[in-house]
């Protein structure tokens, strides 16, 4: 039997996913941490410049993914794969203007499962996509903190109650954005960068308010069962914080990538992406900018402390799965020009994953290959709660016990460009192998323990390559081409 939306939404309490509950004392709690454009570069990752403290305390709590990747780097498409448990070839969503319901209906996504299974659910700042966060009903549903979105069912797709109160004033800003979101569909970049030292206090950013938020509904909610998201906004751009986490930084300590003069000559031209201006930045305003991003980060972490702290005062570790990721990486300057996300490059593709899960296993890292498209199913089990349906990833909560034990083959991600045209990408524990329009616009391959920067593109006509590389290049081609259904641990 499939349930839809509907049936999971209103079952009976005697219905039979509602049996478990019934059965136990306590649930375990979820508190679900998603971070906008936050790539690598922090410090349980091995970053020796980036401040991020209550990450890494994060991580001694729990275990550090270090190969985890998105299946699609842009906001709405990664979200909605995240929180449907489909893979974008199933949700169709394959840009920021696609509302997350048009191809997958009355599908139940991860809160309201959760919601279905009797748990208190909460959100306060971006989880879904911005403009479509009325397509996830939840208990509480703050787009600001203090600002709930509309409810009802005449709401338009682009309409939420933050957009009505700022209609006037935000016409513009939306019409400026789709704008960006066409430009990164066809590989023209987005947003330009821009960064500003503020000198507001923590609570008067959006970010500061979106934790203090939190940790009261944290307080007033925590004798029941509950799901929780906490959506941080920064460091999406513009690079907006208080003028003490620039200090933090000197730009002596900013170096840009060291790239050969001619990495770009291998690699396919429909791979690239670029917004105007960026070209024209000098080494110290791209040193600069980059400063920016970690002193967002670095903000950002900041506010996280707060929500931590909540969880030590109350004594919610024992009771409470916590997961924190970035929606997907994040460029600074590499392969000579690329900044933001929206390509398959590991910068990009690659984003942080961190989860704590009472009795799992506490501070240490996990090499093997996560996809964002496992952490639904992976929530549930870890709650042992019933496998929702229709999931396409797998859950790697056997993981968290053995972060070291085998486990599958190869990460997903994809990438379109204009809308019809498609790079997809397979990565390995080894190797990522890419192919854009089916190999009809270009190739690439990179074995990443000879080139962990991506700057050998294996695959280029002109390069000579050995017998092994020619082998391991057919296997890789063979691997993205496969059923991702046969993608699975092996049996232990």
């Amino acid at each position: 039997m499939t349930f839809t939306r509907r049936d999971l939404l209103w079952m009976p309490v005697a219905g039979p996913l509602s049996s478990l509950a019934q059965g136990q004392s306590r649930k375990t709690n979820v508190l679900f941490i998603a971070v906008d454009d936050l790539n690598n570069r922090i410090g349980c990752y091995g970053d020796p410049v980036v401040k991020t403290p209550n990450i890494d305390r994060l991580a001694r709590h729990g275990v550090r993914f270090d190969r985890s990747y998105c299946n699609y780097p842009l906001c709405n498409p990664t979200r909605t794969s995240l929180l449907s448990g489909r893979r974008p070839e199933t949700t169709q969503v394959f840009n920021n203007t696609t509302p997350p319901r048009t191809h997958l209906g009355d599908v139940v996504f991860l809160p309201e499962y959760y919601k279905a299974q009797g748990y208190f659910t909460a959100r306060v700042g971006k989880i879904a996509h911005g403009t479509y966060e009325h397509q996830i009903k939840w208990d509480i549903s703050e787009s600001s903190a203090g600002v709930p979105i509309a409810g009802g069912r005449g709401l338009k797709d682009e309409d939420t109650a933050l957009d009505r109160v700022r209609r006037k004033q935000s016409a513009k800003k939306q019409n400026r954005a789709g704008k960006q979101a066409k430009q990164a569909e066809a590989g023209g970049g987005g947003v330009k960068l821009s960064w500003t030292p503020t000198n507001r206090a923590d609570a008067d950013e959006p970010d500061g308010a979106t934790a203090r938020r939190i940790v009261q509904i944290i307080r007033e909610n925590k004798s029941k069962p509950f799901f929780v998201g906490c959506g941080f906004h920064k460091p999406h751009l513009p690079w907006v914080a208080p003028r003490k986490y620039f200090d933090m930084y000197s730009l002596d300590q900013i170096k840009l990538p060291n790239t050969p003069a001619d990495d770009r000559d291998d690699i396919p031209p429909i791979a690239l992406t670029s917004t105007q201006g960026d070209a024209q930045m000098t080494n110290d305003e791209r040193r600069q900018g980059i400063l920016a991003y970690h002193a967002a980060t670095t903000f950002m972490d900041a506010q996280l402390g707060l929500v931590l702290d909540t969880m030590d005062q109350e004594k919610l570790w024992d009771n409470t799965v916590v997961v924190l990721f970035g929606d997907h990486g994040w460029h600074l300057y590499d392969h000579l020009q690329l900044w933001r996300k929206m390509s398959v490059f590991e910068q990009a593709s690659r984003a942080p994953l961190v989860v704590h899960a009472p009795g799992k296993a506490e501070g240490v890292g996990c090499p093997r290959l996560v996809e964002y498209v496992d952490i639904y199913p992976t929530l549930t089990e870890l709650c042992e709660l019933p496998q929702s349906p229709g999931m396409q990833g797998t859950s790697f909560a056997p993981l968290l016990d053995s972060p070291q034990r085998p486990w599958k083959k190869a990460a997903y991600t994809m990438v379109a460009r204009g809308g019809e045209r498609f790079g997809r990408s397979v990565r390995t524990e080894r190797y990522r192998y890419t192919e854009w329009e089916d190999g009809k616009s270009g190739v690439e391959f990179y074995d990443h323990e000879l080139d962990p920067n991506e700057f050998t593109n294996v695959a280029w006509p002109s390069r000579t390559r050995t017998q092994q590389q020619g082998v391991q290049l057919g296997e890789m081609k063979a691997l993205l081409h496969a059923d991702t259904k046969t993608n699975l641990p092996p049996r232990t």
